[in-house]
């Protein structure tokens, strides 16, 4: 850079001449320039570095100005501002000194006063930017660390020794730049010596002081050029302070010459021309005032041009390497404003500004600073109070602007906050969360108040903001998991995404309880219930999907709703937990949980599956019994193989139900025993519907009669074919009759008895299932199997064994036996045909029931079959019809054969049992004494009972009995009528003709 002799003597005058000596020595300056430059350099590449890897600036809330004016360009006139405004009160005086300056002792022996001077004032500089830096009111204010560079730890870095200095290179303007700046200055205040800052216009003062050999090329002087014009565009065309009129000459003649400056570049000396009109256009445009007579110039404090170059000095405030508020604060606060009636700038706008410069560096500070996001919180405080005094639109706009953009920041992080903080940042996530509340509440209420016409409506602003962080946020991580669990999910791991989805989510619920619901809190006191219904919603819409059109059970669906039902339940005790400091208990969250009802779709399908096999295993049942033959020789053990299949089914149906992958085993065990009994009892009752329902009443008793006596019972002898034909109208018939034989029905019995035995089996297997499936499950075996029942089954079994039994014998004596019971025995008298050819039927019977059962069952036929034949004994003697007739001498022969009959069952102690033998004999017994009984005595017996039963008779005749008695017994009056129509006596047949009319055959 060259400068003529005389300029450098003019200017080295005039510095003399009006404005104080440098506040450091000229060997200071020179190495503070050398070191300085050094400190940029490196400054600059580390600018560079972190500009890559660290957070971006937010872009200035302020509206564009649509002037093409870069930051450097606004920062550069911010900084011109700024030493216009302080170039008589700062310590370092408006002085230019070249890099070629004489050497520190040249300078020395210029002026030793001077030296004495600048020396004292550098030390007095640097004594007060010290003691500023123990005792800031601002730094108090804002709740700062009072020194930057003790809170790190470290040793502090070489700083510059003056507050002005500092200001220079926090706005990242070099020396050069700075000297350039205050030579033009020099020049500017060598000409108009008292003017104020605020009534100069400093772009149009440089045009016409700057020269091109103050620049090392023409195109940075082109550049700089054009940056003041655009100034002055911006200034008194774009934004003035006064609106213009349409017709403005003014503002049509400054804007031609701009336009021709972007063509050609404009000669800037003094009396030229295009100068002059320059200078005229702009005066006037910038001398126009709101009122009254001022001499101050109004070029950069229209709205919002003012703020953007305010912006630039606001950040002085903070350490260009750092971003931390520097130490001399005070100081630069102080300097700041000094500019404010330039820039038509007051404490509102200053705070707006400074409240946007604390958050803008916090947040490119990679959020680590707290104590800049603390402080621009204190400061928002602040701007709140200013906002209730102001009615100011303009202000209002920033206010908006500003808090809008600290709310957007802020929430582009909590939205997803779980993408945004970990266990590393997340001390970070309260003030940033803090910050945005408070923003957004301003926004929404305190400025809603103040403006109606913005309020939305009105809500909860910080718990509605809370929740929607939460939900946002939760919801982003939800789908997240969810892809996750898709990749996880291989050939190797073949769970189903969702269950794979539903353990994430829990451990997704516990991370948000235990790291971002304790700070959240703070704001919000059902914040883990806002979350785990957000996560609840999430997964329930998810299965919602996964269930439609699933109506038969799987293993994937067993798992996916036992996964999920573990997982309601997790998300449900941390909501319970969360609501038990609620005032409503919760409710409003609740409402938002629909259960699942995972078991109860557990419950559903596995309810289908067991009635899908349970019908098919009914289905097997008809089709097998059509086809059964009830084959005694099928088996060593005698009964139906459908039988044996059948229990197969169960047992493996029963296997197949424990190994289902569910939890509630012993909530559905007593659904699928039901059906299993349900089946077992039809197969018992088809299986007794097979051979028909033989009736075990006692056959049909003829009509009574009295005997011929003095007739024989027989006129003639008659063959025993003719006997048996004629039969003994006791309802018996001839032969075999039809339907299953005695084989047969002996089979059926064992199949029931094997049917109920079993059953036992497999409600012991059961329990034990159980116990084990509940021991699997949560180590505590509680059943005790009261819900397995097979009652149905087992009473089915032995209802037909009993059934079976009684028809089987009937079936045996009555109609098998007839022939030798009803149609032989004592038929012509009792010494002709007595019992024994009844006893060699019942043994060969006897022997067939023993080959082909085995112990109780067997023993269940042998004691039916005994009770029928001694009801056809009975039957014989008292209803035997007119074949039949019996003496007195008769009754010894009967109660021989009857102990003939007893002793078969007894079979010599290798029978039945004596008790049960006589037990069943009882009845016979009771009526056996009446046959030894003379005829009046039976007569008077008879018509004692008779009345005594049905009250006195008529003179002619006693009231008939009931024709068939409950029981034979021998106090029975017709069972004591029965033995005197068979009695072959005389007494007895004039006492019932004359008594009942009764004939002597049929």
């Amino acid at each position: 850079m060259t400068i003529n002799k005389e300029e450098k003597k003019a200017e080295s005058m005039g510095s003399m001449a009006r404005l104080l000596p440098d506040s450091r020595s000229a060997s200071a300056s020179a190495s503070w320039t050398s070191s300085l430059s050094s400190d940029l350099a490196t400054a600059a590449a580390t600018a560079a570095t972190a500009t890559s890897s660290s957070a971006m600036p937010l872009a200035a809330p302020f509206p564009g100005l649509g002037v093409p004016l870069s930051d450097a360009d606004l920062r550069t006139t911010a900084y011109e501002v700024l030493v216009a405004a302080s170039r008589a009160t700062v310590g370092r005086p408006l002085i230019y000194i070249p890099q070629s300056a004489p050497s520190s002792a040249s300078a020395r022996s210029t002026s030793s006063t001077s030296t004495s001077t600048s020396s004292s004032s550098s030390s007095s500089g640097l004594q007060r930017s010290r003691t500023s830096t123990a005792a800031s009111k601002v730094k108090r204010s804002l709740g700062l660390s009072p020194s930057a560079s003790s809170k790190a730890g470290t040793e502090a870095p070489r700083r510059p020794e003056t507050v002005m200095e500092l200001v220079r290179v926090n706005l990242r303007v070099t020396e050069q730049a700075d000297s350039r700046i205050r030579r033009g200055l020099l020049r500017i205040a060598a000409g108009q010596l008292g003017r104020r800052a605020e009534s100069m216009i400093l772009p149009l003062e440089f045009l016409q002081r700057s020269k091109a050999s103050d620049f090392p090329d023409p195109h940075e002087y082109e550049a700089w050029q054009f940056r003041n014009l655009k100034l002055l565009e911006a200034g008194l065309l774009v934004h003035p302070l006064i609106p213009l009129s349409k017709s403005d000459i003014y503002a049509q003649t400054l804007r031609e010459i701009i336009s021709r400056a972007y063509d050609k570049s404009l000669k800037t000396e003094k009396n030229l021309e295009s100068m002059q009109e320059l200078s005229s256009a702009v005066k006037s445009l910038a001398g126009r005032s709101l009122g009254g007579i001022s001499d101050e110039c109004h070029w950069a404090d229209g709205f919002p041009f003012n703020l953007h170059i305010y912006q630039m000095l606001v950040e002085a405030c903070f350490d260009c390497e750092n971003g931390t508020v520097v130490d001399e604060i005070d100081e630069v606060m102080g300097l700041l404003k000094k500019t404010w009636v330039i820039l038509g700038i007051n404490q509102m706008l200053h705070n707006l500004c400074f409240t946007w410069a604390l958050f803008n560096h916090f947040a490119t500070s990679d959020q680590v600073d707290m104590e800049l996001l603390s402080a621009a919180e204190n400061q928002l405080s602040v701007v709140v109070k200013d906002a209730k005094t102001t009615e100011d639109p303009d202000y209002c706009d920033i206010l908006i602007s500003i808090l809008s953009s600290i709310t957007g920041w802020t929430e582009k992080r909590l939205l997803a906050y779980h993408e945004t903080f970990n266990a590393s940042n997340i001390v970070s996530m309260q003030g940033i969360v803090a910050i945005g509340v408070s923003a957004a509440k301003i926004l929404l209420e305190d400025i809603s108040q103040k403006y109606p016409g913005k309020r939305k409506q009105k809500t909860d602003v910080v718990r509605g903001k809370i929740e929607t962080y939460i939900r946002s946020s939760l919801r982003t991580a939800f789908a997240q998991r969810m892809d996750e669990a898709d990749s996880k999910r291989s050939s190797r791991n073949p769970v189903p995404v969702l269950a794979i989805l539903a353990k994430d989510i829990s451990d997704l619920a516990s991370k948000e309880k235990n790291i971002y619901s304790p700070i959240l809190k703070k704001w919000h006191p059902l914040a883990s219930g806002v979350a785990v219904t957000t996560l609840h919603s999430c997964f329930g819409n998810e299965l919602k999907q996964f269930m439609v059109g699933r109506t038969k059970f799987t293993p994937d669906t067993a798992q996916v709703l036992n996964a999920a039902d573990k997982l309601e339940k997790n998300l449900v005790n941390i909501a319970v937990e969360d609501f038990l400091d609620s005032d409503d208990g919760g409710k409003s969250l609740i409402r938002q949980m629909p259960p699942y009802e995972a078991e109860n779709a557990i419950s559903a399908l596995v309810k289908g599956w067991m009635k899908e096999r349970v019908d098919k295993l009914k289905e097997w049942v008809d089709q097998s019994l059509q086809q059964e033959t009830w084959n005694p020789k099928a088996n060593r053990q005698s009964f139906a193989p459908s039988s044996m299949e059948m229990l197969r089914m169960v047992d493996e149906i029963l296997d197949a139900f424990f190994q289902l992958p569910i939890s509630m085993h012993s909530t559905l065990i007593s659904d699928l025993t039901a059906g299993l009994d349900g089946i077992l009892q039809y197969y018992v009752s088809k299986a007794k519907a097979c051979h028909g329902t033989e009736s075990t009443a006692t056959p049909q008793l003829p009509h009574l009669t009295r005997c011929d006596v003095g007739s024989k019972l027989f006129k003639k002898k008659e063959k025993p074919h003719a006997l048996l034909n004629r039969g003994s109208q006791v309802g018996s018939s001839t032969g075999k009759s039809e339907g299953c034989d005695l084989s047969e029905l002996c089979v059926q019995i064992n199949t029931f008895h094997y049917i109920r035995t079993e059953v036992e089996n497999l409600k012991k297997k059961a329990k034990k299932c159980l116990r084990n499936s509940e021991l699997s499950q949560d180590g505590i075996g509680t059943t005790d199997g009261m819900n397995i029942k097979f009652e149905l089954s087992q009473a089915s079994c032995q209802d037909g064994i009993r059934q079976l039994c009684d028809a089987t014998a009937h079936k045996v004596v009555f109609s098998y036996l007839s022939h030798v019971l009803l149609d032989m025995l004592y038929v012509g008298g009792a010494a002709s045909n007595r019992v024994e050819p009844l006893l060699r039927e019942l043994h060969s019977t006897l022997g067939v029931i023993s080959g082909i059962m085995r112990n109780e069952p067997r023993d269940h036929l042998i004691t039916a079959l005994m009770k029928a034949s001694f009801d056809g004994f009975l039957l014989v003697l008292l209803a035997g019809g007119p074949t039949r007739a019996f003496t007195l001498q008769d009754a010894q022969i009967i109660e021989n054969d009857f102990r003939a009959l007893r002793g078969l069952y007894l079979a010599n102690g290798d029978g039945l049992p004596h008790e049960l033998v006589d037990k069943a004999s009882s009845e016979v017994k009771s009526v056996l004494p009446l046959l030894r009984t003379d005829t009046e005595s039976l007569i008077q017996r008879f018509k004692q009972v008779i009345t005594e039963r049905q009250g006195s008779p008529t003179k002619s005749s006693f009231p008939k009995p009931p024709r068939v008695p409950a029981q034979w017994s021998a106090n029975d009056p017709n069972t004591i009528l029965r033995v005197l129509c068979y009695r072959y006596d005389e007494a007895a047949t004039k006492f019932l003709k004359k008594t009942y009319k009764f004939p002597k055959k049929l």
